[in-house]
């Protein structure tokens, strides 16, 4: 009884399966003969181009071994003549070179065409003419009210740093130095405020304790080395 229901089940299921899709006797999606591609690829190509293409139908090579004569148009097979278009805008054809726009100095033929030995002379001539030197003038002098002058100072002076010259108050003379010299931003304000205030010889805030002239930290070596 087993050997009598298998047979059948599989005569069953052969009858519901589907045919396979055979190129040569059906023809649905991605099933068409290559006579139908390459007429669609004509007709696709003229529709781009703006051409009226009428291909007629084509018998399958796989029928007749041949393809009637006309069936295609050859000539709509042919690449199209490429054609100007300005730089920048698109497409696959040559780029124009007459755009005023665009500068030529890196055509070796356009510039041999336009320039010679003898104009290059006449522009090396008229740039020589336009050129203009510019001589330096007299430094501007400075102001008499303009404030102590460091560097006058400090090549007026001889002796070194921390040399005592001048009298000074011992008291609390650490606290008065760090709190003045702590409101300037540079020993050259420092030195500068100090003179303006009647150093060296007077020292008001505290600025010099150990008397050699030189308020807070300021050093009169680089300024005397340059007169050097």
């Amino acid at each position: 009884m087993k050997s009598v229901l298998i047979p059948a089940l599989v005569l069953g299921l052969a009858a519901c399966s589907p045919e396979v899709p055979n190129s040569a006797s059906q023809r649905g999606v991605g099933f068409g003969s290559p006579s139908d591609y390459s007429d669609d690829a004509v007709r696709r190509k003229a529709a781009l181009e703006g051409r009226s293409l009428d291909v007629g139908p084509v018998i399958s090579s796989e029928r007749t071994g041949s393809v009637p004569a006309g069936s295609v148009d050859m000539a709509a097979l042919e690449p199209a003549t490429p054609t100007d278009v300005p730089a920048g805008g698109g497409g696959g054809g040559r780029v124009a070179t007459n755009n005023p726009g665009i500068s030529d100095e890196q055509s070796f033929e356009a510039v041999t065409e336009r320039e010679t030995i003898e104009s290059d002379k006449e522009r090396l001539e008229r740039q020589r003419a336009a050129y203009v030197e510019v001589k330096p003038g007299a430094l501007p002098t400075r102001p008499n009210d303009s404030g102590p002058n460091i560097v006058e100072y400090a090549l007026s002076t001889s002796n070194r740093v921390g040399q005592k010259l001048y009298k000074r108050s011992p008291v609390n003379a650490e606290a008065r130095y760090e709190r003045a010299c702590g409101q300037y931003s540079s020993d050259d304000l420092a030195q500068e405020a100090f003179l303006e205030m009647g150093g060296p010889e007077n020292d008001r805030k505290g600025m010099d304790p150990d008397g050699d002239g030189f308020a807070c930290k300021w050093d009169p070596a680089p300024f005397r080395t340059v007169r050097r």
